[in-house]
């Protein structure tokens, strides 16, 4: 096939003036001051215009979670293996 018309560098540059990348608006949390985006409770304080809303986890906890379930998964497979070899004897 062949092309029709080719598109100008101006129809091309028009289309393409929408694409630029634009600065995420923030705000300042009214508890704790952290600039957040706006309408989204502060994940740092666990507010939402200025009411509790949820209970915020310390980046230590959260860490810590984030480890227990593949050492506990590791755990329960030994466990799980060990309790079918109890079962064939």
């Amino acid at each position: 096939m062949v092309q029709m018309k080719k598109r100008t560098k101006s129809e091309t540059r028009r289309r393409r003036s929408h694409h630029a990348l634009k600065a995420k608006v923030l705000v300042k949390c009214p508890q704790c001051g952290q600039l957040i985006l706006p309408h989204t409770a502060c994940s740092f304080c666990g507010t939402y215009k200025g009411k509790p809303v949820g209970q915020v986890k310390s980046a230590k906890v959260k860490r810590a979670t984030k480890k227990v379930p593949k050492e506990a998964t590791a755990k329960a497979k030994t466990e799980t293996k060990d309790k079918s070899q109890n079962k064939k004897k």
